[in-house]
């Protein structure tokens, strides 16, 4: 006869073994202050157990989709946005935002100069030697300006093969000082332009939903700005991770500016569908906030990146939210009161967005809904 309880005991006290290693694991990768870029300089060939994703491992359904694609992205074109194309591009806004939750745009407005000095020098950053990063690195939320591997590693149950820079750009900037010097000026120059496109933007929304132009940014809207640069090393066994696991964005409005390796995925009726590598395009998308505001007329979608055995893949992902900063507990954010009726009533109860971070930062990207948490 076989002991049951003592097999119990055996195989709890595997589990525990296991997860004891991966949590040694995790604090050596973490205590390196090297991330990703280092392991992938050390030439290892296979990835760390910390970065073993189960769940992607079994997904296959991308690679059907890549081969004959179902679905393709919207690209709105800003082209005569000040003259008689406007309420055409308002209405395409609406349609993408209601059934998609992305969209690239085109002629927007931040010269392609710009976007790729951005690019390069998010590049140079990462792949500077070790001691010119490691000042910067830390797990402290309330800096302006950190370095680190993974802003979930130490709660997430699967570590992303990526390392990421992070700056507060708004609205209290860091000093000239505090920023890297080798992006600074670059940095600067970009969040301007991003600023000014996410104000026009917001008034898209704004009419889109059938308000005033100036709603959104009257509710605070535009006021944050959090600009993270991430690198995605090549990685050894691509097919075993991932570059970002699963997730939606907890603030008001995501742009996204990626390089020409693509890696992007938008989760469409349930298929994973490629955002490609357009030109000159930013990708826009809708965040957690901005689907509680419209009382989830306007969709935040589920999204991830891919790893890749080529590269590095670079991206820089500016989202219009506070971050951390003085007053952003004060403001309170709930359904829009003219998007309500007898029909349609409030899905979500107030919040404000050190909550909604809270909640991101605890939880980390674990797949489940971070609107869940508001929900009445």
């Amino acid at each position: 006869m076989v002991d049951t309880s003592n097999n119990g005991n055996l195989q709890e006290d595997s589990i525990m073994q296991a997860e004891y290693d991966r949590r040694s694991e995790v604090e050596a990768f973490e205590d390196s202050k090297a991330g990703v870029k280092g392991l992938f300089d050390s030439g290892l060939t296979k990835i760390p157990r910390i970065f073993l994703n189960k769940h992607s491992i079994l997904e296959k359904n991308s690679a059907a989709n890549a081969a004959t694609p179902q679905f393709v992205i919207p690209v709105i074109d800003f082209e005569g946005l000040g003259g008689n194309r406007r309420v055409e591009i308002v209405n395409m806004i609406k349609d993408a935002c209601e059934n998609w939750g992305f969209f690239q745009v085109i002629n927007h407005g931040i010269p392609d100069n710009v976007m790729d000095k951005m690019l390069e020098g998010i590049r140079h950053f990462h792949e500077q030697d070790f001691e010119a990063k490691k000042p910067f690195h830390s797990r402290d939320v309330k800096k302006k300006v950190t370095y680190n591997s993974n802003f979930d590693l130490l709660v997430a149950p699967t570590a992303n093969w990526r390392d990421s820079l992070y700056c507060v750009m708004a609205p209290n900037p860091p000093k000239p000082e505090e920023f890297p010097h080798i992006c600074r000026d670059i940095m600067i120059k970009y969040a301007e332009h991003v600023m000014s496109l996410g104000y026009t933007l917001f008034e898209l929304l704004s009419e889109a939903l059938g308000l005033d132009p100036d709603h959104l940014k009257g509710m605070g809207c535009s006021e944050g700005l959090f600009i993270i640069g991430h690198y995605y090393p090549p990685c050894p066994e691509p097919d075993l991770t991932l570059g970002f696991s699963s997730h939606t964005d907890s603030g008001f409005l995501g742009i996204v500016l990626q390089d020409q390796l693509g890696g992007l995925q938008v989760l469409h009726q349930d298929v994973w569908v490629d955002v490609p590598f357009l030109p000159g395009s930013l990708i826009v998308n809708i965040g957690d906030m901005l689907q509680l505001l419209t009382n989830d007329k306007f969709k935040s979608v589920h999204h991830r990146v891919l790893a890749k055995q080529i590269g590095p893949r670079i991206s820089v992902a500016s989202f219009f939210r506070m971050h951390f900063q003085e007053d952003s507990d004060s403001k309170s954010y709930g359904p829009i009161k003219e998007l309500l009726s007898e029909e349609k009533s409030a899905i979500y109860r107030e919040t404000n967005m050190d909550e909604v971070l809270m909640v991101r930062y605890n939880k980390g990207l674990d797949g489940s809904s971070l609107l869940s948490h508001f929900k009445l």
